[in-house]
C-alpha cells in the first residue's frame, strides 16, 4: 500500500523579531547544590504578583525557564528579562532556595535529577532514558523570526560560520560531576548525546529540508527504537543500578561491508553508589550479531563481564597473555589446567588471595594435597 507523508509545516513570524528562553538553576542555600524547587518556586509565582513573558517548568526538578515575550528591539526584551529575573528571585528568597545561572552546576550529580512531572517530560524520560536527567544544563536560546522556511533555512547556514564565536560566548561550564574536565564548555557534549542534535543537514531550502524529513519519517524513525531493562542490587556495603540499551544497526552504518555480522548495537551504563557516599559509573558499547531483548542483553553483558573477570584473574595470576605456545593442542591443555587451577584454589576455605594460595602451595606440599583434594586440615 502506498504510503502518503503530510508536509512539515513552518511556524511563520515576523522577520527579524527576537524572544529568548533562560534556564536557570534552583540551588538550596546550605552548599549550592541543586535541589528539587521547581514546583514550590512556581506554585509561589502563580499566587503572586503577575509579571511578563513566561516561566515555565524544565525538564528536571532542579531549574525553571524565562520565556519572554516576541520583541522587536533589544532594550524592551532586556527590561522583560529583569523584570521576570527580579520576581523569580524574590520568590525563591520567600522559599529559602538560591537561583544561579549559566552552564552547568559544577559538582551536581545527574543521577540525583529528578524529572518534572508533566506528560512531554516523562515522555522524553521514556525515549532518552537516562540522558534526560543528564540534561540538566543551563542555556539561554535566542529565538530569531523567519518569515518563510526557505530564509531560516538561509539564516541557519550563514550563521553556521560563527559557531566557534557562540562556543567561545558559551564557555562557562569547566566542572562536571566535581571534575575539572579540560573543557572550557564541557556542556556541549552532554548535549551531543542526543540522537537528535546537531547541525542542519546540508539542504538548500524548506523543500529540501521537508524532503530529508520524510525520507526519515518513511523508514519510522527504525534506527531510534531500541529495547532496555534496568535492574537495582545491593550487596557488599553498595547499591548497583544497571541500564541496558538495544538498538538495531543503522541502515547507513558505515562498516556494514567488513562487518556484515553485526546486527545490533548495545549499550550498558552501571552507576556504584558506595557506602561512604562515593558514587562512580561504567559505561560499555556492545555489538552483538542478533537483535536481543533488553533482558537477554543484560544478561549476555553480564555474562561477558564474568568471562573478562576470568581472563583477568589467568593474566595476573599466571601471565597468560605472555604464553608463547603456539601448538593448539598444547595450548588448549595448559587454558584448561589453569582454569582448573583456579576452580580449585577459589573452592578452599582459606580467606587468603588466590596469589596467596598458590605460594603456600609451593611452599608447603600438606597444603597442596589439601587444595588438590579439596579438603581441609
Amino acid at each position: 500500500m502506498e504510503r502518503t507523508t503530510e508536509r512539515l509545516p513552518f511556524a511563520e513570524s515576523r522577520a527579524l523579531t527576537i524572544g529568548i528562553e533562560l534556564e536557570v538553576q534552583i540551588v538550596n542555600t546550605r552548599d549550592y547544590n541543586l535541589t528539587r524547587g521547581a514546583s514550590d518556586l512556581l506554585g509561589a509565582l502563580k499566587d503572586g504578583a503577575p509579571y511578563p513573558g513566561e516561566i515555565k517548568p524544565e525538564v528536571t526538578e532542579s531549574m525553571v525557564e524565562l520565556a519572554s515575550s516576541i520583541h522587536t528591539g533589544h532594550a524592551g526584551l532586556l527590561a522583560e528579562l529583569v523584570a521576570m529575573r527580579d520576581v523569580v528571585v524574590a520568590a525563591a528568597q520567600r522559599l529559602n532556595v538560591g537561583i544561579a545561572g549559566g552552564g552547568a552546576h559544577p559538582f551536581q550529580n545527574w543521577s540525583d535529577r529528578r524529572i518534572y512531572d508533566t506528560e512531554r517530560f516523562n515522555q522524553v524520560a521514556h525515549e532518552y532514558g537516562y540522558l534526560a536527567k543528564q540534561f540538566t544544563v543551563f542555556g539561554q536560546h535566542i529565538h530569531v523570526g523567519c518569515a518563510s522556511g526557505d530564509d531560516a533555512v538561509y539564516l541557519t547556514h550563514m550563521l553556521s560560520r560563527y559557531v566557534p564565536h557562540f562556543i567561545a560566548l558559551s564557555a562557562s561550564s569547566p566542572f562536571h560531576q566535581g571534575e575539572d574536565t579540560l573543557f572550557d564548555s564541557s556542556r556541549l557534549s552532554i548535549v551531543s548525546a542526543f540522537p537528535l542534535s546537531g547541525r542542519i543537514p546540508l539542504v538548500r531550502d524548506w523543500a529540501q529540508f521537508e524532503a530529508y524529513f520524510a525520507k526519515h519519517l518513511e523508514r519510522d524513525l527504525e534506527d531510534l527504537r531500541y529495547r532496555c531493562h534496568e535492574t537495582s542490587e545491593e550487596a557488599h556495603g553498595r547499591i548497583d543500578e544497571r541500564s541496558y540499551f538495544l538498538t538495531r544497526l543503522p541502515r547507513d552504518f558505515a562498516l556494514e561491508q567488513e562487518w556484515p555480522w553485526i546486527k545490533a548495537i548495545g549499550y550498558a551504563l552501571r552507576v556504584t553508589r558506595h557506602a561512604d557516599g562515593r558514587e562512580t559509573d561504567e559505561t560499555r558499547f556492545d555489538i552483538l550479531s542478533r537483535y536481543l531483548s533488553g533482558k537477554r542483553f543484560s544478561e549476555a553483558v553480564r555474562g561477558h563481564w564474568g568471562i573478562e573477570s576470568m581472563h583477568w584473574v589467568l593474566d595476573v595470576n599466571f601471565r597468560e597473555d605472555d604464553s608463547r605456545t603456539r601448538e593448539r593442542t598444547l595450548g588448549n591443555n595448559l587454558s584448561w589446567l589453569r582454569r582448573f587451577a583456579v576452580t580449585v584454589l577459589k573452592r578452599h576455605p582459606d580467606k587468603d588471595s588466590l596469589r596467596g594460595k598458590m605460594i603456600s602451595c609451593s611452599l608447603n606440599t600438606d597444603y597442596l594435597t589439601e587444595v588438590l583434594s579439596l579438603q581441609s586440615l
